[in-house]
């Protein structure tokens, strides 16, 4: 197991959330090796617990002053009356592991109203893995612990896609239909890192457009989908009202993104490593409680930036690019933003090897980008 750097509370409970497979069991059972462990996932206590919540208190000894962990806590929203009234009258710390904080919320419970903090657990990222760490294979299999561990990693994606479907969205009734679901996951592969035009994605899947509005919805709750939204801030030009989609890992994205003869392998990969750019910017400026709101630039007129990062540091301006030379056009969109943000530290990401610095522009090849963004921001 590789050592994760997620910063979690000391002495205060919280909620650990994410997709599926990003290893928070395997974390929370490593980390908190004495903790009283109830898994919602087995039948029997999950049937027990969701019959009568209180019952919780019965797993755990009097005078207990260890942590709790309770895994997939989303599978029973009403056990956190019970964990809220725990906290209050006893002060047990609570481990709360899960898939969906929005799926709590959606069932109208609030997430403890502060008596538990919210941390996020991502895949791998490069400062995870230190040596281990490969681009290409990042680049097709992404950075989900088991892809590194599994002698088939495809095989062990589209079996976490087909988890997915069966488990996570038809057994929570999220959706009826998972052969349309399956169609509109194919259709919103194409959406990858463009502008959501969810109409388009109707078309292509042939399901009505508030159905897939309810699909992109389904994504952002499992947390293996989200969207980020235009920087606007101060805007002197027309920009883009409507965000941008990607799934949350670049195996997951690949395997679920079909290639046919007349697709564009270059096309894939560009898309592929501005995706895997993201996901470790997500990962760092979390952990490390940077603060950053990710956005990314784009104007009525067509100039684009891939990645914004705006908050307290200041403003970070990302342009990812596959191919490994450098011209002017490409460095465009960046120049058109700094000339309306002029305080702005801005990057270009690229194939190529050389660092250089063209007006005012730091271009770093991609290996190194990815492993010391840290630093960047």
């Amino acid at each position: 197991m590789y050592s994760r750097i997620i910063n979690t509370p000391k002495n205060k409970s919280f909620f650990l959330f994410g997709p599926r497979g990003t290893g928070k069991t395997t974390w929370v059972k490593r980390s908190f090796p004495d903790a009283i462990y109830i898994d919602l996932l087995e039948s029997r206590m999950f049937n027990k617990l969701l019959a009568d919540p209180q019952r919780l208190e019965d797993y755990i000894p009097e005078g207990h002053t260890g942590w709790i962990i309770i895994d997939e806590v989303q599978k029973i929203p009403l056990i956190l009356n019970e964990v809220h009234r725990l906290i209050e009258s006893k002060g047990y710390r609570f481990i709360l592991t899960g898939s969906s904080a929005r799926k709590i919320r959606r069932k109208g419970q609030n997430l403890l109203a502060g008596r538990a903090l919210t941390c996020y657990m991502y895949p791998l990222t490069a400062i995870e893995l230190g040596d281990d760490f490969n681009l290409e294979h990042s680049l097709k299999y992404g950075s989900l612990p088991s892809v590194y561990t599994e002698e088939d990693p495809q095989a062990y994606l589209e079996s976490y896609i087909n988890t997915y479907l069966q488990e996570e969205v038809f057994q929570e009734s999220l959706t009826r239909n998972l052969g349309a679901f399956a169609r509109f996951l194919e259709a919103a592969s194409f959406s990858q890192g463009s502008v959501l035009n969810i109409s388009e994605v109707s078309r292509e899947c042939a399901v009505e457009r508030k159905v897939v509005e309810n699909y992109f919805g389904i994504l952002e709750d499992l947390l293996i989908g989200f969207m980020i939204p235009v920087f606007a801030k101060k805007a002197k030009r027309k920009m883009s009202k409507h965000p941008k989609f990607y799934f949350f890992d670049t195996g997951v994205y690949r395997t679920i993104r079909p290639m046919g003869p007349l697709d564009s392998p270059e096309a894939a990969g560009g898309i592929t490593l501005e995706s895997l750019f993201l996901q470790e910017l997500r990962a760092v400026n979390d952990y490390y409680g940077l603060g950053y709101k990710i956005y990314y630039w784009r104007t009525a007129a067509g100039r684009e930036v891939d990645f914004i990062l705006y908050g307290k540091r200041g403003i970070r301006a990302f342009e990812v690019k596959r191919g490994g030379r450098v011209s002017s056009g490409m460095l465009s969109g960046l120049n058109s933003f700094i000339s309306d943000y002029p305080d702005t530290q801005a990057f270009f990401i690229y194939g190529g090897r050389k660092k250089m610095y063209i007006d005012g522009i730091k271009i770093i090849p991609i290996k190194e980008a990815i492993g010391g963004i840290r630093e960047m921001i």
